[in-house]
């Protein structure tokens, strides 16, 4: 199991993240929104925790900064009906510490702001999920300080509430912290809106 990945980051596009170890391998990982905004320039040495997910089609690796993302992501994986795709979306929209925290607190409403999660598979996700948290060490859930929201997830925000849905949002913002790094939230806003409004 390839448990993490150190080395020199070529690239960081979309979700995406381009990594060359020291031995010649070069890895391509999946990551989360929170993940690319704390990424530094390319060319820069950075590790992550990995998952790797293993399928007919082939295999992928998903990477994260700190031990609760990883260890959510991988608890999600284990409840009916969500695949890496959903399970990084939720991590991505939310974080991995507000997800749990709206898995232990039965908050659909939470959930549901998630592309592709309906009211039904928050419903699964809480039922299956809640009880098996327990063990994980996330901010925020009670005894440990509450986080705040970055600013790509106070972008992504933003543009939900300016009527853009939570996937093109999202989407959006990731391209806008590629181009130009996490930055400021109204920096991001900008950034996103010139990618949502160009001409196709």
């Amino acid at each position: 199991m390839i448990a993490g990945v150190s080395g020199t980051l070529l690239s960081k596009t979309g979700d995406r993240v381009v990594v060359a170890t020291a031995g010649g391998v070069t890895y391509s990982i999946g990551v989360p929104l929170g993940v690319l905004e704390r990424m530094p320039s390319e060319g820069s040495e950075v590790s992550l925790k990995t998952v790797p997910v293993v399928r007919e089609d082939g295999w992928a690796l998903y990477g994260f900064v700190e031990d609760h993302e990883r260890d959510v992501f991988q608890r999600l994986l284990g409840a009916s009906g969500v695949g890496p795709r959903l399970a990084l979306a939720l991590v991505s929209t939310l974080g991995g510490a507000r997800v749990a925290r709206s898995i232990k607190g039965n908050d659909l409403g939470a959930l549901c702001t998630v592309p592709g999660i309906g009211k039904k598979t928050a419903e699964r996700i809480v039922l299956e999920l809640r009880d098996r948290l327990g063990d994980i060490s996330v901010p925020g859930v009670p005894g440990a300080p509450e986080t705040t929201a970055g600013p790509p997830d106070q972008a992504v925000q933003a543009l939900i509430n300016l009527g853009y849905s939570a996937n093109d949002a999202e989407r959006a913002v990731r391209e806008a912290v590629s181009q130009q790094g996490a930055g400021e939230p109204v920096d991001l806003i900008r950034g996103a809106l010139q990618l949502l409004t160009r001409p196709k």
